[in-house]
């Protein structure tokens, strides 16, 4: 299998319930193979379907869902799980180009490059973390535990909003 394979989506099925739709779907952009499949492992026995990407191009595809129109869009993703350095694009590049929408995933940093200056930068962006390599995995699926425990309430209180004259 080459190193630098093409992106692919890869879903663990689960069941749906009326509380959460479903599985949360983390999108997860790493260009180091052993890594994305550690990571998408974890948060498959974690009960989460994962959508995995290669580099920054990739990760920008799956992104389209919050950025074009509905019929040219992906299924859209509750979470972002992004190296920094990567080829193409870097997940710090899509963290500071994000746009303002409310509805744009969170995004967790993980970099084997962390600084001062780069955790600066991240916090200043949005991140909702940084993790600098190596890391306890556990930590990792405990701090997306977090940040996905109210994504979706989140999402239909505003459109709640929206629909209320």
């Amino acid at each position: 299998m080459k190193k630098k394979e093409q992106t692919r989506v890869l879903l663990e099925k689960a069941d749906s319930t009326p509380e959460n739709d479903g599985p949360y779907r983390v999108l997860l952009a790493e260009d180091d193979f052993e890594m994305r499949a550690l990571l998408s492992m974890a948060l498959r026995k974690s009960g989460y379907a994962v959508v995995e990407c290669s580099d920054g191009i990739g990760m920008l595809t799956h992104l389209a869902a919050f950025l074009l129109p509905d019929e040219f869009a992906n299924d859209p993703v509750d979470l972002i799980i992004s190296d920094i350095r990567m080829p193409g694009v870097t997940g710090m590049e899509v963290l500071e180009g994000k746009p303002e929408k409310r509805d744009f995933p969170p995004m967790i940093l993980i970099t084997a490059f962390g600084d001062e200056e780069t955790h600066a930068l991240a916090e200043r962006f949005g991140a909702a973390a940084m993790f600098d390599k190596p890391f306890d995995v556990d930590v990792l699926l405990e701090k997306v535990r977090d940040v996905l425990s109210g994504t979706r309430s989140h999402v239909r209180s505003e459109e709640e909003k929206r629909d209320q004259p």
